[in-house]
């Protein structure tokens, strides 16, 4: 259900969802600044993009997206990872920080949700179930090893030079592939796994 008819439907879920879904994607962007600074590229610092402010990070397109078809993205953080000290070690670390800032926003919701003694069906229940539904579905998304989601440069950090351009080429062609693909639900199988896993894995600590 789009946002939009949410809101005039039920505006209390629409607020108790457009919050975190908003700053978890903003989270998810601000960590891939905040690592490329620490591993020697200040660009995401220099152009203001390591803030929780909403405005430096919402994208016309996305946010529309968002409110239409409960899904959307930030403009990403700008990174040069030829400024980075480690090629390598910077495309996974970099790449792999936003996924692990969604994870561990999960992880801290089912902590609460686990150990905290409220109504499950109070407000700040369905905060928290909500918050941890859209990080986990963030994180399995972005996993998917296809430009330009994380994965594929989480790929290339493990990859040969040849894949490594493989990659690059498809970059400008990724968005469409990846429209097509969930179109036609390929990709489901995929998040379905990635999801699993994350799960699987906080549970295992969480218990």
């Amino acid at each position: 259900m789009g946002l939009i008819r949410l809101l005039f439907s039920d505006p209390v879920t629409f607020v108790l969802l457009v919050i975190p879904l908003l700053y978890s994607v903003i989270i998810h962007e601000v960590a891939h600044g905040w690592v490329a600074d620490k591993m020697g590229d200040s660009t995401a610092r220099w152009l203001g993009r390591l803030s929780l402010n909403p405005w430096r990070h919402l994208d016309p397109i996305g946010t529309l997206m968002l409110f239409l078809f409960g899904f959307g993205w930030a403009k990403p953080v700008p990174v040069n990872f030829g400024n980075l000290r480690n090629y390598r070690k910077g495309l996974i670390f970099v790449s792999a920080a936003g996924i692990t800032a969604n994870i561990i926003l999960a992880f801290l919701a089912l902590l609460v949700l686990s150990t905290a003694h409220f109504s499950l069906f109070s407000p700040f229940s369905r905060v928290l179930q909500y918050l941890a539904q859209i990080n986990i579905i963030l994180a399995s998304f972005n996993l998917i090893p296809i430009p330009p989601l994380d994965g594929s440069k989480i790929l290339m950090g493990f990859s040969s030079k040849k894949l490594q351009y493989t990659l690059q080429r498809l970059e400008p062609y990724g968005f469409f592939i990846i429209i097509g693909l969930l179109y036609l639900g390929v990709l489901d199988p995929l998040i379905d796994f990635f999801r699993w896993l994350i799960l699987s894995v906080l549970s295992l600590i969480i218990g």
